[in-house]
């Protein structure tokens, strides 16, 4: 079977192509795509750490060595929630909210370049498909 016959390798050919556009345009910013996604996935009230991670799909040790670099960034702090101590919330501090504007916008514009070139009806069986495999995936073991 030839790579372009496969499920998995344009799926992969133009995630990588959407990353690189996407680090491209946060590092003229000083960040990147996953401090980007961890920006807009953080809530204005906090968000609880152990929540972070299953929002953006990442693994627990790559979300700590995430969320401390952009704390040492000045983009997050860590806080204790008000009614469980046992709960850390992330919070965006002013910079992290300049920058999740900075990300907001940047996806705005892919998604708006993208749906433009396409039909309402090719961008939902995108979706329905895209839906299905998630679910295949999330519920079914293949191999």
């Amino acid at each position: 079977m030839r790579p372009e016959e496969t499920i998995d390798f344009p799926i992969r050919r133009v995630w990588s192509r959407i990353a690189r556009l996407y680090n491209n345009e946060a590092a003229k910013h000083g960040g990147s795509m996953a401090i980007g996604q961890a920006l807009l996935n953080i809530d204005a009230d906090g968000t609880p750490s152990t929540k972070l991670g299953p929002k953006m799909g990442m693994e627990a040790r790559s979300l700590v060595r995430l969320l401390q670099s952009m704390e040492d960034e000045g983009l997050v702090r860590r806080a204790a929630d008000k009614s469980d101590k046992r709960v850390v919330r992330i919070h965006l501090t002013a910079k992290g909210k300049t920058m999740r504007d900075v990300s907001r916008n940047t996806v705005i514009k892919f998604n708006e370049a993208v749906q433009s070139r396409f039909t309402a009806s090719q961008l939902n069986n995108f979706r329905t498909v895209m839906t299905e495999l998630d679910r295949i995936l999330e519920q079914e073991q293949l191999f």
